[in-house]
């Protein structure tokens, strides 16, 4: 049975079950109001670096960044220190006022892994546990975080109960391991164990592509919400899309070429609005836009020539013109 359409999240309220996920480089805060317009329930910003946050960091500084339409917004920290993170909880929460902090043990990278950090965190059952505890009672928001499975069920659900223990408000399951990056399959059975042992909220993350996927994996682990990472990146109308498959069980039929060029046009108005554009590769960014479309690789060619916002914009805006018909995508999997 799917979940209801609100949930809590210690005392917010969310109105909604598909989530944005944390992704370096990518949930700046123009591209998070993107989503937010197209359903995303909850939204949280780049993974923050505490022992950033502690030096005063410039560039931490706009990825905490938020206002009052985005909300609720969740700030995510990583480190690899108990007091470092807890410090910089205080300090986010003071400075940005975050709905939810969220805690990283799931990020795979391996300059975090190297630092102890992500999810190297998670062999370390009781840094967990200290970290989380320590966070939960100095901030007054709740607190939550976002796990990788581990090799087996039992290590896993050991490790999720450490963290509902220690006080945390959710937690949001990747079903990967650390090994395997971005590879091979999400295993959601581990999200269904989780749920089924848990009393907070469980959140469900990896290949969550479109209605379908989005369907199955709420049906089979019970959970309460969805986090939508990599396929929403250049495609941020994958929310609408999706929201419209849970409710009717049909495909929503869009231009969606038109609503790609749409969509990065005002992603450039949010970035000029919000004076990110200095923090982001914005030829990079209008690369993704162009993602599973077929000859979209001519059009990102252009784009990686040229540094003029205005011709990057008509590129994309020739999408329109010149390419054909939409093909399957195959450029995002899993997130």
């Amino acid at each position: 049975m799917e979940a209801t359409l609100d949930m809590k999240i210690g005392n917010i309220k969310i109105d909604g079950k598909l989530f944005l996920a944390p992704m370096a480089d990518v949930t700046n805060l123009a591209f998070r109001m993107l989503c937010k317009k197209h359903g995303a329930a909850l939204t949280y910003s780049e993974m923050v670096s505490a022992d950033a946050v502690l030096r005063g960091n410039v560039r931490t500084t706009y990825l905490g960044l938020s206002c009052e339409e985005e909300k609720p917004f969740a700030i995510q920290l990583f480190g690899n220190s108990v007091d470092t993170i807890s410090t910089a909880a205080m300090i986010v929460e003071e400075k940005y006022s975050p709905d939810i902090i969220d805690l990283n043990f799931g990020c795979p990278a391996n300059v975090l892994v190297k630092d102890g950090s992500g999810s190297a965190l998670l062999d370390f059952p009781k840094k967990v546990y200290d970290i989380v505890s320590d966070v939960c009672k100095k901030v007054d928001v709740p607190v939550t975080a976002k796990v990788r499975v581990l090799n087996n069920m039992k290590k896993t659900l050991d490790i999720a109960r450490i963290i509902e223990e220690a006080g945390a408000c959710a937690i949001t399951v990747h079903g990967r391991t650390q090994a395997q990056q971005y590879a091979g399959k999400a295993e959601h059975e581990y999200a269904r164990m989780i749920k089924k042992e848990l009393s907070i909220p469980v959140i469900a993350n990896g290949d969550i592509v479109d209605g379908l996927s989005a369907k199955q994996v709420l049906h089979h682990t019970g959970c309460e919400a969805l986090m939508i990472g990599r396929a929403a990146i250049g495609d941020p109308h994958i929310f609408t899309e999706i929201a419209h498959f849970l409710h009717t069980g049909e495909q929503l039929r869009t231009d969606e070429r038109a609503q790609r060029v749409a969509d990065f046009k005002e992603y450039m108005r949010l970035l000029e609005l919000y004076g990110l554009e200095a923090y982001v590769d914005i030829r990079m960014h209008a690369q993704w836009f162009t993602r599973g479309i077929k000859g979209g690789r001519h059009i990102r060619q252009g784009i990686s020539s040229t540094r003029e916002k205005r011709s990057i914009i008509q590129l994309i805006e020739s999408m329109c013109e010149q390419l054909p018909d939409m093909a399957t995508n195959n450029d995002f999997h899993g997130n």
